[in-house]
């Protein structure tokens, strides 16, 4: 962050009385810690819109959030190629006040005080901004969306939209029934956080349990005859590994 300029800020608060508050108190601090607020969001969706173009050097992000949370937020900012410090505000004390103890990352507890404000702003300055793998020690329910870099954009894919993720190299495929995503994406990682959505078809494939209408025998020439998912929406047949096979069709029996 270049000392010289103001700080561009965003506020996100589904709180419009809060963000007004967050909004003077920056205007108070502007001659210790110059700055402009340069965009305003109700809900991480709009701020990850407002955010597309703009260059954000702080962001001050409310926790509890209706649609998408803060620290999903925060996650997916993460991506971007320059992405914003990050200070997380809450009105929860013991909302897990020892995992943002992280020289990254700083929270305020409201209401925020100016001299508080100040303080973490100047933290931030100095700081680089947290890499997604710190944010996800934070606790947090599963993310809504996945979020991916193409050309430039951070793009997101609702995960009610996904219908299966297959690894491939150093990346995972998340198809939806439109087009294709590449997610920098463990699919382990993602198997722990959405189990409840997706089922393992082989290592190297995830589904959607709802995305899944049948099976069907795959006998090519020369090789075992085995299962293969025929899935909604999608012509793609995903293959279903021996060892997953009692297990996946057991599910299928319970529907």
């Amino acid at each position: 962050m270049n000392a010289a300029h103001p700080l561009a800020v965003m506020i996100v608060d589904d709180e419009a009385p809060a963000r007004m508050r967050l909004r003077d108190l920056l205007a108070d601090i502007a001659s210790e810690v110059p700055n402009t607020v340069v965009a305003e969001a109700a809900d991480g969706l709009l701020a990850l819109a407002a955010v597309d173009g703009l260059a954000v050097d702080i962001a001050l992000i409310d926790i509890r959030m209706p649609i998408m949370d803060g620290i999903e937020l925060a996650r997916h900012l993460s991506r971007l190629e320059n992405p914003p410090a990050i200070i997380f505000v809450t009105a929860y004390e013991g909302y897990a006040v020892e995992a943002f103890e992280l020289n990254a990352i700083d929270y305020l507890l409201k209401p925020v005080r100016a001299q508080r404000l100040l303080a973490a702003m100047q933290k931030a300055r100095l700081t680089r901004p947290p890499r997604e793998r710190v944010l996800e020690q934070l606790p947090q329910s599963a993310r809504s969306h996945l979020s991916c870099q193409e050309r430039g954009r951070l793009l997101l894919i609702p995960l009610a939209d996904i219908l299966y993720l297959k690894a491939e190299l150093k990346y995972v495929t998340a198809r939806t029934a439109s087009r294709e995503y590449l997610l920098d994406e463990s699919l382990s990682r993602l198997e722990e956080e959405f189990s409840e959505r997706f089922i393992r078809l082989h290592r190297s494939a995830l589904v959607a349990k709802d995305a899944i209408i049948g099976f069907e025998k795959n006998v090519a020439e020369d090789a075992e005859t085995q299962w293969q998912a025929v899935l909604r929406d999608v012509p793609e047949r995903l293959s279903v590994s021996r060892r997953q096979w009692p297990l996946v069709k057991s599910y299928a029996k319970q529907r």
